[in-house]
């Protein structure tokens, strides 16, 4: 127990040192100091201002330490705080493929975009090459592959090609398209403008069945998230009334056993109930 509360007693002042370091900042005595010295009226916004800026600039994963932290000093056990630092990694797996399904629909929506654009400046008689210098530049749909793909349209090269590479990239599949209409048009003569008008409404119909699709499912998302969020809330209504949950699952054997098995269990149901929804998505 002497070992525990030492422990405990360290994740306090840990605790206590994050949050001076959130309302303060580091050296903020100092720059408050040589602001004063110089003459500035002003000595920047004040602490909670400072702190909220901080907090919002926070990892989400690291919240998982902060609050294992909490937790730690409750139930006056360090096992919360290693709960946390093991969640950390899995959470930030979590914001990065959000992440990563945020920057793939923006990709989406540009080559949309450039698809349009590139119609309309084909319309308004400019050749193929100069209209989609001026469409990539409006719209920035070609992304990190816009220099290649222009030379390529400036020099005579390869664009259909450049545009297939480009393509590669996740949210970028339309481009594949724009490759197939503009070697159409090059080698058997076709309407370059007709084929994109056809291309964009062929990947603004996808883009609206997959955001109806992903609102259809937000439902059951949401539920397995707040069914797997139960057991704290038992926890802390348990708190709450007196009855000292944290105690019991934390300093007894009995206690521990439930903890790890009720924790494999909750952990191997959401992975369950998140696989059902990504497959519904995939498919």
């Amino acid at each position: 127990m002497t070992g525990v509360g030492e422990l405990s007693a360290g994740a306090a002042v840990a605790c206590a040192g994050a949050a001076a370091w959130l309302l303060g900042g580091p050296g903020d005595g100092a720059r408050r100091t040589q602001l004063l010295l110089a003459g500035g009226g002003s000595v920047g916004p004040p602490p909670w201002e400072r702190a909220l800026v901080r907090m919002r600039k926070l990892r989400a994963e690291w919240w998982a330490v902060a609050v294992g932290g909490v937790i730690a000093l409750l139930g006056e056990s360090v096992l919360p705080v290693l709960a946390g630092a093991l969640a950390v990694p899995l959470l930030r797996r979590v914001r990065r493929s959000r992440e990563a399904g945020r920057a793939r629909e923006r990709r989406c929506d540009a080559v949309i975009a450039l698809c349009g654009a590139l119609a309309g400046e084909v319309r308004a008689g400019r050749q193929p090459g100069e209209a989609l210098l001026r469409a990539s530049r409006d719209s920035g749909g070609l992304g990190e592959a816009q220099p290649v793909v222009l030379a390529a349209a400036r020099f005579g090269g390869d664009v259909p090609g450049a545009l297939t590479d480009a393509a590669r990239r996740p949210g970028a599949d339309g481009l594949l398209g724009l490759a197939a209409c503009w070697r159409v048009a090059v080698d058997r003569g076709a309407g370059l403008a007709a084929g994109l008008d056809r291309l964009e409404g062929a990947l603004r119909a996808e883009r609206d069945q997959r955001a109806d699709l992903s609102a259809q499912l937000a439902g059951a998302r949401s539920t397995a998230v707040m069914l797997a969020g139960l057991p704290v809330l038992g926890l802390l209504l348990g708190t709450a009334l007196g009855a000292d949950p944290l105690h019991v699952v934390l300093h007894s054997t009995a206690g521990l056993g439930c903890l790890l098995v009720g924790g494999a269990l909750e952990g191997a149901g959401l992975w369950w109930a998140l696989r059902i929804v990504r497959s519904a998505e995939t498919a």
